[in-house]
């Protein structure tokens, strides 16, 4: 085949390889996997990036593409090499594209790239990015209809520029998500997480366009309550919460997708519970110490009925907790949040 078309690898952590996904049931009958948490990064968070290596006119594409997601999305990213950066940039051109999803380029090694851009033909890098803030390939939407010719994908796919084996091939490009791994949205033939695909391989020859930068869709969906919205606010803004303060703190989702952000400090090393009452459903998540990426803890219903409550053994720093309705769809109401040192 003539130019094949080069394909971008899904990087997955060894703890998530071949995973049995299992399913358990949920309020309202529906089903989701028992997976680690949700890849995304907290909602108004800042990205460092650095780079290993790279021309001058390879970062300047890098950084431009990567800035089409934070124009639409509650994220930041901050280009300032540091060493502890979340997301690293590698540029071998020996070893395609691809980058590691979400949050789990917290598991990487420093010294170690979560990204690499060996091309950086048409939207290449704003694609990596994409899965960088915790998007999957589009064509392995289980709405989509794309009708494989699996013998020809496998034959086509271990060829130059990808050299993939039947099971890479199967991983990245054949194998759909289950519903009730995602979310998602409809099937999107213009999104730029969905890469070229020629006619011969499919079996109805339909096959897919080169997609060079962000879909409405994507715009929407990365902007919208399961991702990034901007009604979370940043961590420059979040409440400050006090130790033991005597009254709880007041507050309420007033808007669907909102999500509340506040910051607190242990001064001393020890056991901290932070915890919700009121007639809301919350999903609360615990960050830190003096970061705003490293999850600590995640809870939906341990407090009192559907409120949520964190105890964790911490060391002396600053947290950050973020709040949001069970529903991100439709769910307001009010709320109160204490933090004691136990």
């Amino acid at each position: 085949m003539d130019n094949p078309p080069k394909v971008c690898i899904d990087r997955i952590l060894p703890r998530d390889l071949m995973r049995l996904q299992h399913t358990t049931a949920m309020r309202g009958g529906g089903r989701r996997a028992i997976a680690p948490i949700g890849k995304t990064w907290m909602n108004g968070t800042t990205l460092r990036v650095r780079f290993f290596g790279g021309t001058p006119a390879e970062q300047i594409v890098a950084r431009q593409q990567a800035e089409w997601w934070s124009q639409v999305a509650n994220l930041k990213f901050d280009f300032n090499n540091a060493l502890n950066a979340e997301i690293r940039i590698g540029f071998d051109h020996n070893d395609g594209a691809w980058s590691y999803v979400g949050t789990d380029s917290r598991s990487i090694p420093l010294d170690e790239p979560t990204m690499n851009l060996g091309f950086l033909d048409g939207g290449t890098a704003g694609h990596e990015f994409g899965h960088a803030i915790g998007l999957a390939h589009e064509h392995q939407n289980p709405a989509g209809g794309i009708q494989w010719n699996e013998a020809v994908v496998i034959r086509e796919a271990a060829k130059s520029p990808n050299f993939w084996d039947e099971a890479t091939t199967r991983h990245n490009i054949l194998n759909k998500y289950r519903a009730d791994q995602i979310n998602g949205t409809a099937f999107d033939p213009d999104s730029i997480m969905l890469y070229f695909f020629p006619p011969s391989w499919t079996l109805n020859g339909i096959g897919t366009q080169a997609n060079e930068v962000l879909s409405a869709m994507d715009k929407a969906f990365v902007a919208g309550a399961k991702m990034y919205p901007k009604t979370g606010g940043t961590t420059s803004t979040a409440v400050v919460l006090h130790v033991n303060a005597k009254r709880r703190t007041q507050a309420s989702i007033g808007k669907a997708g909102e999500e509340d952000l506040y910051r607190f400090t242990a001064t001393a090393d020890g056991r901290y519970l932070i915890d919700t009452l009121g007639p809301t459903d919350v999903v609360m998540k615990l960050f830190g110490p003096n970061s705003e990426t490293s999850l600590i803890a995640e809870d939906d219903d341990s407090g009192l009925d559907l409120n949520a409550r964190i105890a964790a053994d911490l060391v002396a720093g600053d947290y950050f907790v973020q709040v949001r309705h069970y529903s991100r769809r439709s769910g307001t109401g009010k709320y109160s949040i204490k933090v004691r040192k136990l």
